[in-house]
């Protein structure tokens, strides 16, 4: 898959999904299962769509092309469990990890904003960064580096993945139907996507402006 072609999914992520369901029907589940869970369990894969992809979901739930009662408790499933397994492995590679160096499947510079995050905002920072995209995915992996008991962990996890799947699959289910959507979906799916990465725009240009102002 090519730059352009996993841009134009994230931009048309409706009609690509459409066109899933149309040729391979009930693996839609297994498609959506495998991408929440990826995106939000594996710190390799912080560039598959979230909040964007969740409402595309909940406009085809509002169109009766998928069943809102299996996709819901399907994808609250996968960020919850996603964000369990990220968890572990933080707990298992320990603080060590933040001595090694990027390389071509690890991003330190991603794991060091979220640590940032985390050490910036405490345990919300698991909820909080449910919405914001890269630290959603580093996030509960700093949690298990760090000193953040399972339980307490597990709280969070649970609270922000019902606010997260909640928010964007109901707005897609109870707003994707209307015709100004629908004839401007590329538009709202794009607003999702800006407003989503302001919060870590905000952040490097406010280090950008304290570096200046220091230096």
């Amino acid at each position: 898959m090519t730059l352009a072609d996993f841009i134009d999914f994230f931009l048309h992520a409706e009609r690509h999904l459409e066109w899933f369901i149309q040729n391979y029907n009930i693996w839609i589940y297994a498609l959506l299962f495998a991408i929440i869970f990826c995106e939000t369990g594996l710190i390799v894969t912080p560039f598959l769509p979230g909040d964007s992809l969740l409402f595309a979901v909940g406009a085809l739930a509002g169109k009766q092309l998928i069943q809102v009662e299996i996709v819901t408790p399907l994808l609250l499933v996968a960020a919850i469990l996603g964000d369990a397994v990220n968890y572990s492995i933080g707990k298992w590679m320990g603080p060590k990890v933040f001595h090694m160096e990027s390389s071509r499947f690890f991003n330190k510079a991603h794991l060091m904003k979220a640590h940032e995050f985390y050490e910036k905002y405490g345990g919300r920072a698991i909820i909080l960064a449910r919405f914001v995209p890269i630290v959603r995915t580093f996030a509960p992996f700093v949690a298990g580096v760090g000193s953040m008991t399972y339980s307490k962990f597990a709280l969070y996890n649970v609270t922000g993945a019902f606010l997260w799947v909640g928010i964007f699959l109901g707005g897609g289910y109870y707003f994707g139907g209307l015709e100004i959507v629908q004839k401007n979906m590329k538009l709202v799916i794009l607003g999702i996507i800006i407003v989503s990465v302001l919060p870590i725009v905000w952040e490097f240009a406010k280090a950008w402006m304290e570096k200046r102002k220091s230096a």
